[in-house]
C-alpha cells in the first residue's frame, strides 16, 4: 500500500505502483523517491511515516500539519539539528523538503530520518506492567544517556523534552534519544531573551523542572528531566503520582517520597538521582563532565 501523505486527502490508501493519488493527484513519490507505506503516530502538530527508498532500510517521515509560523520554525530547527548532528544515540538526519499537494498551494514541512527499530521506554515499561527496573540496569542506561547528552550539549544544543517516550531501545540494547521537536541552540540571542524570560514554554508535567514552565530552561533542565524519567523507571510510577496534586507539582518540583517506593536502590544513587532533579538549579550538577568524572568529594554516577 501507498499513503498519500497530503493532510487533507479524504483517502490516502493507494496501491503501491501507481505515482499520483487517486483521490487528490498528489506526487506519492515523494522528491522521486520516498514512498509512505505506513502511518506510524499522529499528533496535533503532524504525522510520522514509514516510508521506503529505493530498496534501502526503511526511513521515517514527518509530515508537519499545523502551519502555524512557531510550528514551522520548529520543525525546520528539528531538521536542521538532526542533519548537521553526527552523534551516536541520536536519529541521523537526512532531507527536508516542501511538498505541494495535488490539489491545493499549501505548502506542506516534510523531513526524512533515520528510522530506529525498537520500542520507547514508555511502551517497553508498559509491556512489562511498569515493573521497576534494577539499579545495575539504571547506571547502565543513565551512563548512555549522559554520554548522549556530553554531546548534545558540547554542541551548545539542549533537548527540553526528555521522558520515557522519547527514548528508545532499539533492536541492539543502545538506547537512543529521539524526538528533538523542541531542541534549542544556544546562542547570543538566546541567552538575551533567556535573560528578558522570553522563551516559549515548552513542557511536559512531572518530568520538566519549573524553570523551564517559566520559559528559563537551560542545559541543567536536561538533568532534571533525565532525573524524573529514572524515578518512573525505577518505581514505575509516573513522577505526579508521588504529589498530592498536579499544582504541588508545578510549584515545587520535589518529589520526595520516590524512594520508598524503591528499596532496591542504594542510598547512594538516589542521591545521586535526587542531585540530578534538584530545586534550586544551582543543587543540580553542573555540566554533564561533572556527573561522568570522578572527583573526590563530590558525587558522581560511579560512586
Amino acid at each position: 500500500m501507498s499513503l498519500c501523505v497530503n493532510p487533507h486527502c479524504p483517502n490516502p490508501k493507494n496501491a503501491d505502483n501507481v505515482l499520483r493519488c487517486s483521490s487528490c493527484s498528489s506526487n506519492l513519490l515523494l522528491e522521486g523517491r520516498y514512498r509512505a507505506t505506513r502511518l506510524l503516530g499522529e499528533g496535533g502538530f503532524g504525522k510520522t511515516y514509514e516510508v521506503s527508498d529505493r530498496g534501502r532500510p526503511p526511513k521515517v517521515l514527518k509530515v508537519l500539519i499545523k502551519n502555524t509560523p512557531k510550528a514551522v520554525e520548529l520543525f525546520k530547527r528539528e531538521a536542521e539539528v538532526l542533519c548537521r548532528l553526527k552523534i551516536l544515540g541520536i536519529p541521523k538526519g537526512e532531507e527536508y523538503f516542501i511538498f505541494t499537494p495535488g490539489n491545493s498551494q499549501e505548502q506542506v514541512h516534510c523531513f526524512v530520518m533515520q528510522k530506529i527499530e525498537g520500542e520507547n521506554l514508555q511502551d517497553w515499561m508498559s509491556q512489562r506492567d511498569d515493573r521497576p527496573i534494577g539499579e545495575k540496569k539504571a547506571r547502565l542506561w543513565l551512563e548512555e544517556l549522559v554520554y548522549i547528552l556530553s554531546d548534545l550539549h558540547q554542541n551548545q544544543l539542549f533537548h527540553r523534552d526528555i521522558k520515557p517516550s522519547n527514548i528508545m531501545l532499539s533492536q541492539n540494547g543502545l538506547l537512543v534519544l529521539v524526538d528533538f521537536g523542541t531542541v534549542r541552540e544556544i546562542t547570543h540571542t538566546y541567552e538575551g531573551k533567556h535573560a528578558a524570560k522570553q522563551i516559549t514554554t515548552i513542557h511536559t508535567p512531572g518530568y520538566a523542572p519549573l524553570e523551564q514552565f517559566n520559559g528559563q530552561a537551560s542545559p541543567q533542565s536536561d538533568f532534571f528531566a533525565l532525573g524524573r524519567t529514572f524515578v518512573y523507571l525505577l518505581t514505575g510510577k509516573h513522577p505526579n503520582e508521588f504529589n498530592n496534586s498536579y499544582e504541588h507539582d508545578l510549584y515545587t518540583d520535589e518529589i520526595e517520597t520516590w524512594r520508598d517506593e524503591a528499596p532496591h536502590v542504594s542510598p547512594v544513587f538516589a542521591d545521586f538521582i535526587d542531585q540530578l532533579m534538584a530545586r534550586p538549579l544551582q543543587n543540580r550538577f553542573a555540566d554533564t563532565q561533572a556527573i561522568l568524572q570522578p572527583d573526590r568529594g563530590r558525587r558522581t554516577l560511579y560512586t
